[in-house]
């Protein structure tokens, strides 16, 4: 029998799975000490909690039998992963259950802010009989801009379609194909802001997203645009919105997220009346909490039965031999990843890796993960090694591993290929001894860099003084160049050129890169 211990007043509706288990036990217990935890935890298999409950590595130490730890929701900061993976310690979340819940509130924030709902209940409870003030706009005809189309703004686009909108997706891993199949138009964050009249986000929030709708596109949106942020806080410059709403570009917002949670009394989105705000309600709903518990329920019951589970945020176990073998290339492969993530332009269709020498006689299964999971990083939340392959399949991905003997004279080489509707970009790497993990190509160059740091990855034409210049520049503008290396195949032929600097480029100094002559391409990477 196994024994489950479920915390923080979770449905019973939505553990009922478990309770009736034949071969579990349920417990349920609320409002715990960290001390009466580690006191009784030793007895359990499984522990659910929701956000209340902080699963700390004290209490993983003195889980002998614990084997996973389910959280009834999306977010994990309450666990500390590190401890349960040290531990070999399973930890799920239920990253589906609230999906509907928060598309619905989406559209619910949309129709308020369409027809400033809100505002006229407040008038008209307080004895005001107030027609004229509150003249909406109707959704029928008018275009709808989601911004990360991942299972939440796929609901979304999904509905505004019934209302009559058109749509415009963006997604950095939605292909032409499957917006096709959605019946959504596929465009650029840029495409978004100069067309639609409601625009909405779904994005996780990662430093590519923080502020990616800010003072620059809402210059360039159509004026009277209405946002809304049912996501996170950051996604959108607050500030700047403030600001654009002042100067008449956008005609309303509805956030139930804001940057700093709870707002502070003075924040400006609480007077404004053009502006809508709930509590972060955007899995608020009875059904919703009874999904997250049903679905984490479920996975840790695979779990204790040693049967096929997804949606775990940590590392799952890994036979010692293969551990042994591989655990050398976990992080080159993951950095491969990274590199290819934020270089590759377009939408990601395919993963290809060749593993070559001294990995042809292993399972290299658990690398792949970790190289695919370096992908999406910048792009996604939440993505592990676990969750990497599911992701991908879930987005139509397709990831090929191959095998080769020919390694190019190295003991090792990870090479690995994204791509993209537009490209296909590739680097290859090895571990060198006395050197650690060095990048040996990039495309058909030849290359030898260490993958850590601030990179600025340039690609010129092989021409005298083209060194120089982007030297001069940095260095006028307090950019500290600590390597700098050149690949090329022929003289006077196309190049690229990989400098490591001490901190980040500003955007104006890669614009003005970007204008030198005989610079075709000029990205920024951190790895």
């Amino acid at each position: 029998m196994f024994k489950v211990l479920v915390m923080d007043g979770i449905s019973d509706q939505g553990i009922q799975l478990l309770a009736d288990a034949p071969d579990v036990t349920v417990e349920k217990k609320n409002g715990l000490s960290e001390d009466e935890l580690v006191a009784i935890i030793g007895d359990y298999d499984a522990l659910l909690v929701r956000s209340q409950t902080k699963v700390t590595p004290r209490i993983m130490e003195a889980a002998g039998k614990l084997k996973v730890v389910g959280r009834a929701g999306v977010g994990v900061d309450n666990i500390d992963l590190e401890a349960a993976t040290k531990r070999g310690i399973v930890v799920i979340n239920a990253p589906d259950g609230n999906t509907i819940a928060t598309c619905e509130l989406t559209f619910a924030m949309m129709m308020s802010v369409a027809r400033s709902i809100p505002q006229a209940y407040k008038k008209t409870v307080s004895g005001e009989w107030d027609r004229k003030t509150f003249v909406g706009v109707e959704l029928r005809g008018k275009t709808l801009g989601v911004v990360g189309m991942g299972r939440i703004g796929s609901e979304v686009a999904k509905r505004a379609k019934v209302f009559g909108m058109e749509v415009i997706g963006y997604d950095p891993f939605l292909s032409e194909e499957r917006a096709e199949k959605m019946g959504v138009k596929l465009g650029s964050v840029e495409d978004i802001c100069r067309n639609a009249d409601f625009i909405t986000v779904h994005t996780p929030l990662t430093k590519e997203t923080r502020h990616m709708i800010a003072r620059p596109q809402f210059e360039i949106m159509k004026k009277g645009v209405r946002i809304i942020n049912c996501a996170r806080g950051g996604i959108i410059d607050e500030k700047a919105l403030v600001e654009a709403i002042g100067e008449g570009i956008v005609a309303g917002a509805a956030f139930d997220v804001f940057e700093e949670e709870p707002p502070k009394p003075d924040h400006p989105f609480l007077n404004n009346p053009k502006i809508v705000v709930t509590p972060h309600l955007g899995a608020s709903t009875v059904e919703a909490q009874e999904n997250v518990a049903i679905d984490v329920s479920e996975e840790v019951l695979h779990i204790l039965r040693n049967e096929p589970f997804k949606n775990a945020v940590n590392m799952p176990p890994v036979p010692a031999t293969v551990l042994n073998k591989l655990q050398p290339y976990f992080n080159l492969g993951e950095k491969l990843g990274l590199f290819l993530g934020q270089v590759a332009d377009g939408a990601v269709k395919e993963i290809v890796v060749n593993y070559s020498g001294e990995l042809l006689d292993v399972d290299t299964s658990p690398l792949t993960r970790y190289i695919v999971k370096g992908v999406f990083t910048n792009k996604l939340e939440g993505v592990n090694i676990v969750n990497a392959m599911h992701l991908a399949k879930t987005r139509d991905i397709n990831i090929t591993v191959q095998t080769s003997s020919a390694s190019k004279s190295f003991t090792n080489l990870v090479s690995v290929t994204v791509k993209t509707q537009k490209e296909s970009t590739t680097v290859a790497g090895t571990l060198l001894s006395g050197y650690g993990e060095r990048i040996v190509q990039i495309d058909q160059y030849p290359v030898d860099i260490p993958p850590e740091g601030t990179l600025l990855l340039i690609s010129h034409n092989d021409k005298p003084g083209i060194i120089g210049k982007v030297g001069t520049l940095l260095g006028n503008n307090d950019v500290n160049i600590a390597t700098m290396q050149v690949g090329r195949k022929v003289v006077g032929g196309s190049a690229v050129m990989i400098l490591t600097t001490d901190k980040m480029t500003p955007q104006d100094v890669l614009n003005q890169l970007g204008q030198l002559d005989d610079l075709t391409d000029v990205k920024q990477l951190t790895i």
